[in-house]
């Protein structure tokens, strides 16, 4: 009889767990509207500024800077406007390469440098898949985009932590965790030091300063924003911000002070963040040298 009840237990746990496994497009769809705010940039927004959500995906914001105009495209299973006709491997190349399909339009052209292949390069091969299998999901929508216009050749500045890749066995790291989620999150996109258009990821990561335009198609009258230090240093960074203001300013957008950060901080999407997945990359922050 005991040995049945252990039996039965073993049991429940084993379906317990299956019921509990994420699938790839649910891990995928996490990530996508979490951590990566892909929608941030690819959905198009209403007069408020805010998501128009049953245009999800089907282009969005248009970003003018001295090298190039460009419009985030439809990523919708569209065949014609948006990403249906190309296959997975496709798909993940200009994720982490940043290069469009050698067919359709624009044939075997540089995605403009707003895509953040330098930081979605560190993307593990389970979480580039799932990400493949999330927008496999995302309907097809009819929806053009204008194409880019180049002034300079397409850059993107090295990121170390991506360059050096990460491995599944460094994720069981807190601190490493965190890195990577920072990483494939692009934080250090805007919070780095900025010079002369270079990101410098190796002396001024966290450093901040870098400047925001109000975007094309924000609501009239949006200021500019500047990226802060988010380094470790106690005065200029975050160094004396509790964990709990870290995570509230992560996840709604409220600085210490209670002021409300400005775009593009993507806090509507951080909102959805487990908790285990916060708490790392405050972690993470922690262990961000300070600078000044």
């Amino acid at each position: 009889m005991f040995r049945i009840a252990i039996a039965a237990c073993a049991v429940l746990v084993t379906a317990a767990q299956g019921a509990a496994a994420e699938s790839p497009a649910e891990r995928g769809g996490y990530l996508v509207n979490t951590i990566m705010a892909c929608g941030n940039c690819h959905s198009p927004r209403d007069a408020d500024g805010k998501t128009i959500p049953d245009k999800a995906f089907s282009g969005g914001l248009t970003f003018v800077t001295p090298a190039f105009t460009a419009t985030a495209p439809n990523i919708t299973q569209d065949t014609e406007t948006g990403i249906g006709s190309w296959s997975d491997a496709e798909i993940k190349r200009a994720l982490v390469e940043g290069m469009r399909p050698d067919h359709g339009r624009l044939a075997g052209a540089p995605l403009a440098a707003i895509m953040l292949a330098n930081f979605y390069r560190a993307l593990l091969p389970d979480d580039l898949d799932a990400i493949v299998a999330y927008l496999r999901t995302v309907k097809p929508i009819r929806r053009e985009s204008s194409d880019p216009v180049y002034t300079a050749p397409v850059r993107r500045d090295a990121y170390p932590d991506a360059e050096a890749g990460f491995t599944k066995a460094m994720l069981a790291d807190p601190v490493r965790h965190g890195a990577y989620l920072v990483t494939i999150g692009h934080c250090m996109e805007c919070h780095a030091a900025w010079s002369r258009g270079v990101s410098e990821f190796k002396n001024g990561l966290g450093r901040g300063g870098r400047a925001f335009p109000a975007l094309a198609g924000a609501p009239a009258g949006t200021p500019d924003s500047i990226a802060p230090n988010i380094t470790s240093d106690a005065t200029l960074g975050i160094g004396a911000w509790s964990d709990a203001e870290i995570g509230r300013a992560i996840t709604h957008g409220t600085a210490r002070d209670g002021r409300a950060l400005k775009p593009p901080m993507a806090y509507g999407y951080y909102a959805g963040l487990k908790q285990t997945d916060l708490a790392d990359i405050i972690a993470y922050l922690r262990n961000v040298p300070p600078l000044q």
